[in-house]
């Protein structure tokens, strides 16, 4: 049985339901403000714009911008696309922390603290420091260390992101696996010589998934949840 010393872990759709939390969130918003809108298409472009935001970053077109502030500028962006007038500052700056208050998978939490009883446990995301943070408050997500994009100046798939928290951790890659419900996030930890474990998330989008159902190649694990990772990792 694979032993790593630490396990990394996806966060946007491998721990945290965003799109489900994100609709429930702003419909009870235009609820409260007697706004109507198209929520769940609204969620569905913020998240389409979260990768083309970050490779401007990527390709200088933009300096160093953290995750917060990529997902406020494309929100001023989508909310008049998406018709809905009238809100202040304040009120965009409330439904952009709205990513700080994302909800957990129903295994999320239980097979965490299970996991962390034997294993370094901690997410390595997209997130800045201060969202992960937040967030894990808000759901009760027990990480032992956050590992956030700001640590490193650099998004994931960058190679500087999973070396700098192997480094950070004083550990080896080969000490270290990457836990993600995404197949492209764990071919380029394994190319860096990390473990890896496929965990499923088939509804992660909706009806709108076109990805990822299930594992696309031979990871080291392939779990149904959190839960099953626990079990398959020996954590009791």
């Amino acid at each position: 049985m694979i032993s790593p010393r630490a396990l990394l872990f996806d966060t946007f759709g491998t721990i945290v339901d965003w799109r489900s939390s994100l609709i429930e969130e702003l419909s009870n918003f235009g609820l409260d403000r007697g706004i109507s809108a198209d929520w769940s298409g609204l969620v569905d472009a913020w998240r389409g714009a979260y990768v083309p935001s970050m490779n401007r970053v990527r390709k200088g077109e933009l300096p160093w911008t953290k995750l917060d502030d990529l997902h406020r500028a494309t929100l001023g962006r989508l909310a008049d696309e998406f018709g809905v007038s009238g809100l202040s500052d304040e009120d965009l700056c409330r439904i952009n922390r709205g990513w700080h208050r994302l909800r957990p998978w129903p295994d999320s939490v239980a097979g965490l603290t299970r996991l962390k009883q034997h294993f370094i446990v901690a997410p390595l995301s997209n997130g800045n420091v201060s969202l992960l943070l937040n967030m894990a408050k808000h759901a009760g997500l027990p990480w032992d260390m956050i590992f956030g994009s700001d640590l490193f100046n650099h998004f994931k798939p960058d190679r500087e992101t999973y070396l700098g928290a192997c480094s950070l951790l004083d550990l080896p890659p080969e000490a270290v696996m990457l836990c993600a419900a995404h197949n492209s996030d764990l071919r380029v930890a394994r190319a860096l010589g990390l473990a890896t474990a496929f965990i499923a998330r088939p509804t992660e989008y909706g009806p709108h998934q076109r990805r990822d159902f299930e594992a696309e190649e031979a990871w080291d694990i392939v779990a149904a949840n959190v839960e099953d990772l626990a079990d398959k990792l020996g954590a009791v």
